[in-house]
């Protein structure tokens, strides 16, 4: 049968039931030898039905995608508020270290102004002596010229 009037005709000129059951179960053969991937075709309700298990699917995957980037919100909070106490302490380290590094400074600064007056006075102690000395040498060169 390879067209409609062909099979319309074998219908109408057949004799009987039976006879009409067979052109009948014959059209289908040759329709299905025709179009062999018939059967997998897909309806409407076929395509709307996976449709909406891919929108259920969907929606489920975003709420799963919402959840996670919620957990990794709050996970970036605990290690900001985290690391914000640790920058606190390593700046209050660094305070600590600071002033005792100046308190040192200090101590070294005041120790070494205390040597170089021990310095200038025991230099005037031997300066002021032989300049002394060197006058009193003169004195005596003159009066022997």
């Amino acid at each position: 049968m390879t067209s409609v009037v062909a099979l319309y005709e074998a219908l109408t000129t057949a004799p009987d039931d039976r006879s009409r059951a067979r052109v009948i179960a014959e059209a289908f053969e040759g329709l299905e030898a025709r179009y062999p991937h018939l059967p997998d075709l897909a309806t409407q309700a076929h395509v709307r039905e996976t449709e909406l298990r891919l929108q259920k699917e969907i929606e489920q995957v975003r709420a799963e995608l919402k959840a996670d980037i919620e957990q990794v919100r709050a996970d970036l909070r605990a290690t900001e508020l985290r690391l914000q106490k640790e920058i606190e302490q390593v700046r209050a380290d660094l305070k600590a270290d600071i002033e005792h590094v100046r308190a040192d400074l200090t101590l070294k600064i005041e120790q070494l102004r205390g040597d170089v007056a021990r310095s200038k006075i025991d230099l005037l102690k031997w300066l002021v002596p032989l300049m002394l000395a060197q006058v009193a040498a003169i004195a005596a060169l003159v009066k022997l010229l």
